[in-house]
């Protein structure tokens, strides 16, 4: 179980529920009225628009014979998740003093500034401005940008 868990930290457990009841070709409103759930609840977790909570958990798991605290442990991770981009929103260079075009492949609010640190760092020394650069050098600092980008020594940062 841990080694799934590892694959699968900070999906919506409800996508994880969907694909088992899919496999195990399972309706829906149906396994919910097995567990005495309303169907929406259950058609509400798999869409990802409500969280799983505890005594839930424990009637899926029972009725699919999952491990017992399965579900819950991916709510945790997936609230986690959600906490940790709550606090990267907080987290990003000045984006008024980037071009979004700079990242014309990806919506730029939706850049993960620390795990795609590498991409942004390269592809804003291969193609940004110097204040693109600057503000990029700002936030990640000059360390960081030599260690990634080696080429900007040559550039004498700021």
């Amino acid at each position: 179980m841990n080694k799934d868990i590892q694959i699968i930290k900070g999906i919506h457990p409800g996508i994880v529920l969907e694909r088992e009841l899919k496999k195990r070709k399972l309706a829906k409103g149906r396994f919910a009225l097995s567990i005495s759930e309303y169907p929406q609840t259950i058609g509400a977790i798999t869409k990802g628009k409500r969280d799983m909570n505890t005594s839930l958990s424990i009637k899926v798991e029972q009725a699919l014979g999952i491990d017992e605290g399965y579900f819950m442990i991916l709510q945790v991770y997936h609230d986690i998740k959600k906490a940790k981009q709550q606090q990267q929103t907080n987290n990003q260079p000045n984006l008024s003093l980037i071009r979004p075009a700079l990242f014309w492949d990806t919506s730029i609010t939706k850049i993960d500034w620390e795990k795609q640190k590498r991409s942004v760092i390269k592809r804003v020394f291969e193609r940004g401005n110097e204040q693109e650069k600057e503000e990029i050098i700002r936030f990640y600092g000059k360390q960081t940008i030599e260690e990634i980008y080696p080429d900007t020594r040559k550039l004498k940062l700021t």
